[in-house]
């Protein structure tokens, strides 16, 4: 492919920065960095835009860093913001968000506001790992299948580490390992089933693995088929965000409804004393650790957990909506749902800019304002979002 010179503007929705060609084209550039000016190859060319690469950095910004990582060096595809450093990268995704609520949303100037950051390095309980046909495992390269061996992940948690060391596993392409920190409780399985070698004793193994984790002074059940966040530390962001969200609300005398709820972290924590909860999952292993855990948290009784697809449920009255859907966002058929238990504050969890401006232009559509998108760094070196959003009926 042919190869050019360009200068970079902004980054964009995906963690590429944009830039524009000699005729104005729009270039999404992997590896660089606002305000740089750089040399390209290009990976694929269209009429409107174009993809690229960069090859040499000719003018370096200031937050532009040589990556640690050996597996990176390697073409480990785990962490794409590793040239990054670290302390700028959270003002880099509010700069994503806002310009993804301004372009695709149509909102004039967003309200985006800068939350905090967990630690850059050891921070990951979950990883997935691909598998090797000698059995030996590793991460995915950039834009490829082939597979980077790795016996250390600097992101990784250190006990994660002391798993990724000597693990090993056959009959199944793919092995997640993942640690609760509540207990130091280390977990692995293979996604399709599989044997794991080389763990020793302690370890449970296996779609009956379980670990517990420790998030704004409640414990919580995670099963193996069950999702968390990318670490306790990451989840606590959240809940205190979206508390702040709901700060002027009675919530001991609304019904919230905790859409996508999970194991049940906001119905648990934000909602741990509302007058009612009603928890909407369709996962069967995340329902039955969200059954265990609002047991525990609520002895009242006040708690429902509905075994279903949100599209599929019937809503019911509620003043408040807490909604963590997966990385694609909402949907026309789930916002209608939602937006059908009457509710005046509807709380969205992001962790994608661009599904977060498709749901913001959702919403407003249904009668929901956009109040405001705290934005926060939950996975460090990587270009992924979080964000808490706040919208009120009007």
């Amino acid at each position: 492919m042919e190869s050019g010179e360009l200068h970079t503007s902004h980054m964009v929705v995906g963690g590429d920065a944009l830039a524009r060609d000699a005729n104005g084209r729009v270039v999404f550039v992997a590896g660089a960095l606002p305000e740089e000016t750089v040399r390209v190859r290009y990976r694929t060319t269209k009429k409107d835009f174009a993809t690229a690469d960069v090859i040499e950095v000719i003018t370096a910004s200031p937050s532009r860093v040589e990556p640690a990582c050996e597996a990176w060096q390697r073409g480990c595809g785990g962490c794409d913001w590793q040239h990054i450093e670290p302390q700028a990268q959270l003002a880099f995704k509010a700069d994503m968000v806002r310009e993804a609520l301004a372009r695709t949303a149509k909102i004039d100037q967003p309200v985006v506001t800068i939350g905090a950051s967990i630690e850059p390095w050891g921070y990951r309980t979950t990883v997935r790992l691909a598998v090797d046909p000698s059995g030996r495992v590793g991460f995915r390269s950039r834009r490829s299948h082939d597979l980077v061996l790795t016996q250390a992940c600097p992101v990784a948690h250190p006990l994660i580490n002391e798993m990724l060391a000597v693990v090993t596993a056959t009959r199944t392409d793919e092995i997640t390992l993942r640690v609760g920190l509540g207990n130091d409780e280390p977990a692995a399985w293979g996604d399709t089933g599989g044997e794991i070698f080389g763990l020793g004793m302690g370890i449970t193994h296996g779609v009956h693995a379980m670990v517990h984790e420790v998030v704004a002074g409640h414990r919580f059940q995670v099963s193996a088929g069950s999702f968390f966040q990318s670490s306790p530390a990451a989840a606590e962001l959240l809940v205190q965000s979206v508390a702040r969200a709901c700060a002027d609300i009675d919530l001991r005398k609304a019904t919230v409804i905790d859409a996508y709820g999970g194991v049940g972290l906001f119905a648990a924590t934000v909602a741990g004393a509302a007058g009612r909860v009603v928890l909407v999952e369709a996962s069967p292993s995340a329902c039955a650790d969200a059954r265990h855990n609002l047991a525990v948290q609520r002895a009242d009784g006040r708690a429902e957990v509905v075994e279903r697809r949100l599209e599929d449920w019937e809503p019911v009255d509620a003043q408040v909506v807490i909604a963590d859907p997966a990385r694609s966002g909402l949907d026309k058929v789930a916002v209608a749902v939602l937006a059908d238990t009457g509710a005046d504050r509807f709380v969205l969890v992001s962790c994608d800019a661009g599904s977060l401006a498709r749901d913001t232009r959702l919403l407003r559509d249904a009668g929901y304002a956009h109040r405001g998108t705290e934005v926060f760094d939950g996975f460090p070196n990587t270009s992924h979002i979080e964000a808490v959003t706040r919208f009120d009926r009007v």
